[in-house]
């Protein structure tokens, strides 16, 4: 899923720069509704159908992923950059956190497939208000690599890889680990309910964090503020191992969202700025989507290596310490934004 990311970022990157991000967001999310109606109709029968969902849903993350980019990274403020993308965050986090509840009690009550099948409807409107606007930047663009900014990138390439492996640590394996050696898969569903209950803890903790940390970074903060999360961040790693029952998943989900949060937001911002500055906006924001799925590719890799090795659990709790040390390279990006 991830190396095919990696393939498909920079054509993609290609098609959004002659469409534009707005129409390109669109597309993205027409791809995904028969990604997910295949998901839906997956069983022990019908796996053949999982390679082809999995590559339609790589093709429309990625192509969302850096279309989202390009067009929030054109139209924010200079002056108050961190308020918006807190604002982003806050909006993101909230459907983040109550998606799961929701979806978590339909999958209890109908079935995941259910709940796959709704999200296809919802995805085929969910774009639409975009396009009562204009593009934010000019279409029919092309890619530029001639004079490309390299130094500029190489000064984050570290951390954005970091930044992509830290998100399958955070997200798919600790999910997995939750739901597999934590909860515990039944045949009831209820592990869909649980699980949903323990993510939906982002809700009140994004809000609050989005809301103090963009204030943070429009205050010329955001440096400090990343590297104290991004220590955060690697100690919850550190905990992971160790956690035995849901309660204590409840808090370190709500920990971790302080750190992810903390490290994202400035990280994000910088990031923007260098799109800026790099003279080659959609070319440049391309790369670096294409670097972070790298890393995440990288992950994934490492812990099915280590899952075929080594006892299960075990696998995932050496996994969780490898992915403390990897989340410390965040620490090695230097931004010119942070310089000023």
């Amino acid at each position: 899923f991830y190396a095919f990311k990696v393939l498909a970022v920079l054509p993609l990157t290609r098609i959004i720069a002659l469409i534009g991000p707005k129409h390109a967001i669109l597309v993205s999310n027409f791809i995904y509704i028969p990604a997910m109606i295949m998901l839906a109709n997956v069983n022990g029968t019908s796996l053949g159908l999982l390679i082809p969902a999995l590559l339609l849903q790589a093709l429309s993350v990625s192509m969302y992923s850096v279309a989202y980019s390009i067009d929030f990274s054109k139209v924010k403020s200079i002056h108050h950059a961190g308020k918006e993308i807190a604002y982003m965050n806050i909006f993101e986090k909230t459907t983040t956190g109550l998606s799961p509840v929701l979806g978590g009690f339909i999958a209890y009550a109908f079935g995941p497939h259910v709940v796959i099948l709704f999200a296809a409807v919802l995805f085929a409107f969910a774009a639409m208000p975009l396009l009562r606007t204009g593009e934010p930047v000019r279409r029919h663009q092309h890619l530029v690599f001639r004079d490309f900014p390299w130094k500029l990138l190489l000064q984050h390439s570290a951390a954005q890889f970091s930044y992509g492996f830290d998100v399958f640590v955070s997200g798919t394996a600790w999910t997995l680990f939750v739901a597999v050696f934590i909860i515990g898969v039944t045949s009831n569903n209820s592990v869909y309910a649980t699980t949903g209950m323990l993510v939906s803890v982002v809700f009140v903790v994004a809000i609050f964090a989005s809301y103090t940390y963009g204030k943070i970074i429009d205050r010329n903060k955001g440096r400090e503020l990343m590297r104290a999360a991004t220590i955060m961040n690697a100690l919850t790693h550190v905990v992971r191992p160790f956690i035995q029952t849901t309660i204590p998943v409840a808090g370190l989900n709500a920990t971790n969202e302080l750190a992810t949060t903390g490290y994202a937001l400035p990280y994000t911002r910088a990031v923007f700025d260098n799109a800026d500055l790099s003279g080659v906006r959609v070319t440049y924001l391309g790369v670096i989507e294409v670097i972070s799925n790298a890393g995440a590719a990288c992950a994934a890799a490492l812990l099915g290596f280590l899952l075929i090795f080594i006892e299960q659990k075990l696998a995932f709790q050496g996994f969780f310490f490898i992915g403390a040390a990897v989340s410390l390279l965040i620490l090695t990006a230097r931004f010119p934004l942070y310089k000023k």
